[in-house]
């Protein structure tokens, strides 16, 4: 476990000298305006991707270590397109690698997650609202045995200090009751679980604030959000992170976050980090 944990420091060090050096100097731009789940937070702001454009996420990392001493590697590589006016299709392909120790390591594509956002209007006197549907295909071998669909409301409201944006999810369908639920989660365990869904939660709620810096084309946010997961008898977990996105270039932005499970039957912390290409597609305007 030792090796484990320098791993981690260095993912940590990497992040933040990755994030010092990229901190001067790039051109202003918008993309890094625009929040999506994991880049680096979890709740996002109430926006799609413009009309006809596309984002690729490039391989986003996501690092959690729980206080079994259980290492989760998570990496969704993703594809948005804005197929209509405030209207985008997301497609997630998350590859996940699970590491116990001496208890084992498994690794393995752990479903297919697609997503629909639309953007219900601009920000007026009101906040700007969105809705997505979501469903978690089965595919992989640590993917679900059946598809999860999972709805999710959002609000943004901008002010002079800085945007706020409320999120509220609930995954249909039954939870599910863990046959070893007194202990953590691990590879090798013997019965198999669902093991991605156990990573799902039967309903998210949390509250973002970010700042922007324009000149400097930099977003710093902080979130707390509570989850019920999925697995019985877990209890409700409520976590808290912060994170930042910058503009590289016109296409390019990256972004890093950190944070900490508060309470639950597994705390730990996690720290993430990502990058997404934008352009756009010379479709016909008709």
């Amino acid at each position: 476990m030792t090796g484990g944990m320098y791993v981690s420091k260095n993912i940590l060090f990497a992040c933040a000298a990755g994030l010092a050096l990229v901190t001067s100097g790039a051109k202003a731009q918008t993309d890094y305006y625009n929040t999506d789940t994991g880049r680096p937070l979890q709740i996002e702001d109430a926006y799609a991707l413009e009309h006809r454009g596309v984002e690729i996420q490039i391989a986003p990392l996501r690092l959690e270590r729980a206080r079994s001493g259980v290492y989760h590697w998570a990496i969704e590589p993703e594809l948005a397109i804005g197929l209509f006016p405030r209207t985008q299709l997301e497609i997630g392909v998350p590859l996940t690698f699970i590491d116990a120790g001496r208890d084992g390591r498994e690794r393995g594509l752990s479903g297919i997650d697609i997503s629909v956002l639309h953007n219900l209007n601009t920000e007026t006197s009101i906040p700007a609202l969105g809705i997505v549907g979501e469903v978690l295909v089965p595919v992989g071998g640590l993917g679900p045995d059946r598809a999860y669909v999972s709805a999710k409301a959002i609000a943004t409201k901008t002010f002079s200090v800085a945007r706020f944006h409320l999120n509220g999810q609930y995954t249909f369908g039954d939870r599910i009751v863990d046959p070893r639920p007194s202990q953590p989660s691990r590879p090798g365990d013997g019965e198999r679980t669902d093991d991605n869904a156990i990573e799902l939660s039967q309903w998210l709620a949390g509250v973002a604030v970010d700042r922007t810096m324009p000149l400097r084309s930099l977003l710093v946010s902080a979130e707390l959000f509570a989850r019920q997961p999925l697995r019985e008898p877990e209890d409700v977990e409520y976590n808290t992170a912060g994170g930042v996105r910058y503009q590289l270039s016109p296409r390019l932005a990256t972004d890093a976050g950190a944070g900490y499970r508060l309470t639950g039957d597994d705390k730990g912390w996690f720290v993430t980090f990502g990058a997404a290409y934008a352009f756009g597609l010379p479709w016909s305007r008709r």
